[in-house]
C-alpha cells in the first residue's frame, strides 16, 4: 500500500488527494479500526478539506500493537549490530529514493513548502545511515580488577520503546526516534500526532520493506487517551515524546508510575542575539531562518530577537523587506516559501497573539493578517502572512509565551552583560544564537546562555550527527548525534572472579 498512494504523489496537487486506507500498523501490515466511531476528521491545512478520518485507538489495539513489538523485538536484539545496520541501511536508501513522492504527502498532510520537506525526508534518510553505521559499533569496556579477576560492560537494548510525535515534523520526527531505537536493538510503538497521521505509516512499510521483523516498527493513531494507555502499558521500556511543555509534564509524571526511561522534547521561546559587529546580511538571513520555517511552528525557533540599538534601524529596515517578499501559498508549487499553518486553531492563536502584541504597545511593520492565496482551491487555508513585530517589551505577552506561528518579536539592547540576562529571563532553555565577528564574544555568550543549543553566526540547521535537547522547561535527554545511543540503550556490568572467594563469614 506504500507504493500505491506514494505512486499517486507525482501528479497530486493541493485539494485532490484523499486518504482512505487504514493508518494503524502493526504484525508487518496496516491494520484496520476495531470500531469505527469516535472518528476525528484530519484536514488538508493549504485547503481546509477533510484529507481523511481518523480512528483513536483504544485499549485492546494500543495491547495488540506493543505486542506485536515485543515478538519483534526478541528477534531483534539478537542480530548483530552489522546486521541490523544491513536492514536499516536499506531502509534509507528506499526512502532517499522516494523522497520526491514521500515529501508530497507530508506536504498535503502538513502544509508546509515542498521545498522545506524535500529538506525533511533528506534528514530523515541521513539518519538511519548515521545510525546504522554506529549500530556497528556498539561496545562494552573491560576492566582489569585485582588478582587477576575482570569485569566487562554490555550495552543491551531497552525493550520496546514509545514515540510519540509532532505535527511539525510528521516523518522526520518519526525516523529521528526510531533510528537510534533500532540500532541498538529496540522495537518501536509510535503515535503521530493526531493532525499529521498519515506518513508514519509510510515509514512503517518502508522498514518492513527493508527487512525488519514484523511489529518491529508500529504505528498507533489517536490523541491524549492512545497516549496515556501507552505511557501506562507495562511493556512500555521508554517514552520519548516531543511537543507541548503541559503534555510534556503528563508523559513525565504518567511514566514515573512504571519507572520508564523518559526524553522530553519541549517547548521553547529562544533568544536571538544580533551585535553591531555582525555581518548584517547573514543576521538577516539568520533571522528569517529563525522565525520562518514551516510557518513558525518550530519549538527551537529564535522568536525573541534582540538587536543592538547601533544597527536597529538598519536590521528593521533589511528583515522587513525581506519579510514582505516570502512567497506565501500552494505548498506543493516550487517558488512558495511558506504555506499554511496546521489548523485553524492554530492560525487564529497566531492570530490573537499579534491582536493582543498591538494591544501591549507593540507596533507591526509588516504582515500579522490571515493570507488569502488568488488560487480559489486554498480559499480555506489557514494561510497567514508573516509578522515582524517592533516596539516589543520583554515583560509583552508575545515575548514570554510561545506562539509557534510566523512571528518574529524584535527589541533593542545595550550591552552584552544585559542582554545575556534578558535572553536568560525565561523558563525555556531550548536553543539560542549570537551574531557577531568577535570570535571571543561569540564563545563567551554561548557559554552563559542558558540553553540546549547555541548557534554561532547561523540558525536553524540541524545535522544528524548534532545532539538536539533542551535546558529547563524545554526538557530533557538529547535526539541526533551518538549521544543518544545512552538513551535508547542500558548496560550491564558483568564481575569475573579467576580465583576463590574471599568472604568475611
Amino acid at each position: 500500500m506504500a507504493q500505491s498512494i506514494l505512486d499517486k504523489m507525482p501528479g497530486a496537487s493541493t485539494g485532490t488527494v484523499e486518504i482512505t486506507d487504514p493508518l494503524n500498523y502493526w504484525g508487518g501490515q496496516r491494520v484496520k479500526p476495531r470500531r469505527e466511531k469516535n472518528a476525528e476528521p484530519v484536514f488538508e491545512p493549504a485547503t481546509g478539506r477533510v484529507l481523511c478520518q481518523l480512528f483513536p485507538c483504544g485499549s485492546e489495539e494500543v495491547d495488540e500493537a506493543m505486542q506485536s513489538a515485543q515478538t519483534a523485538y526478541l528477534k531483534w536484539r539478537k542480530m548483530a549490530g552489522m546486521e541490523r545496520a544491513r536492514v536499516m541501511l536499506e531502509a534509507a536508501r528506499i526512502i532517499r529514493e522516494r523522497r520526491e513522492n514521500i515529501a508530497r504527502l507530508e506536504v498535503i498532510n502538513n502544509g508546509k513548502s515542498v521545498t522545506e520537506a524535500l529538506v525533511d525526508i533528506d534528514v530523515a534518510w541521513q539518519s538511519i545511515e548515521y545510525y546504522a553505521g554506529l549500530a556497528r559499533t556498539l561496545s562494552g569496556q573491560h576492566v582489569q580488577l585485582p588478582g587477576g579477576a575482570f569485569a566487562y560492560t554490555i550495552r543491551e537494548p531497552l525493550g520496546v520503546c514509545v514515540g510519540i510525535g509532532a505535527f511539525n515534523y510528521p516523518f522526520q520526527i518519526a525516523v529521528t526516534k526510531s533510528a537510534p531505537a533500532l540500532a541498538c536493538g529496540n522495537a518501536m510503538v509510535f503515535k503521530p500526532s493526531p493532525m499529521t497521521p498519515v506518513t508514519a505509516v509510510i515509514l512503517a512499510e518502508i522498514y518492513k520493506e527493508a527487512g525488519v521483523p514484523d511489529g518491529l516498527f508500529c504505528v498507533v493513531q489517536g490523541g491524549a487517551e492512545t497516549g496515556t494507555l501507552l505511557c501506562h502499558h507495562p511493556m512500555a521500556a521508554k517514552v520519548s515524546f516531543t511537543g507541548s511543555v503541559p503534555t510534556g509534564k503528563k508523559i513525565m509524571e504518567m511514566s514515573a508510575k512504571g519507572v520508564k526511561q523518559v526524553t522530553l522534547e519541549l517547548g521553547g521561546k529562544s533568544p536571538l542575539i544580533i551585535f553591531k559587529d555582525c555581518e548584517l546580511e547573514n543576521a538577516v538571513k539568520g533571522a528569517l531562518m529563525a522565525n520562518f520555517l514551516t510557518q513558525g511552528q518550530v519549538c527551537c525557533n529564535g522568536t525573541r530577537v534582540f538587536v543592538q540599538k547601533e544597527i536597529m534601524p538598519q536590521f528593521l529596515e533589511e528583515v522587513v523587506k525581506r519579510t514582505k517578499a516570502i512567497a506565501v501559498g500552494d505548498p506543493l508549487l516550487d517558488g512558495t516559501r511558506m504555506g499554511a499553518l496546521i489548523s485553524k486553531p492554530q492560525l487564529d492563536k497566531a492570530l490573537q497573539y499579534v491582536s493582543q502584541a498591538k494591544a501591549e504597545g507593540g507596533k507591526v511593520l509588516c504582515g500579522g493578517d490571515p493570507f488569502v492565496p488568488s488560487d480559489p482551491k486554498l480559499k480555506g487555508g489557514y494561510f497567514m502572512s508573516p509578522c515582524v513585530l517592533d516596539n516589543c517589551r520583554d515583560d509583552m505577552t508575545c515575548v514570554k509565551e510561545e506562539i509557534f506561528g510566523p512571528v518574529m518579536s524584535v527589541m533593542p539592547f545595550d550591552t552584552e552583560e544585559e542582554v545575556i540576562r534578558r535572553a536568560n529571563n525565561t523558563t525555556y532553555g531550548l536553543a539560542s544564537g549570537v551574531f557577531t565577528r568577535d570570535i571571543s564574544r561569540a564563545h563567551r555568550v554561548a557559554e552563559n546562555l542558558e540553553a540546549g543549543t547555541c548557534y554561532i553566526n547561523n540558525y536553524n540547521i540541524s545535522p544528524v550527527e548534532m545532539p538536539f535537547g533542551g535546558y529547563k522547561n524545554s526538557g530533557f535527554g538529547r535526539e541526533n548525534g551518538q549521544v543518544t545511543i545512552e538513551y535508547y540503550s542500558q548496560l550491564k556490568t558483568v564481575v569475573v572472579e579467576m580465583g576463590n572467594v574471599e568472604s568475611l563469614f
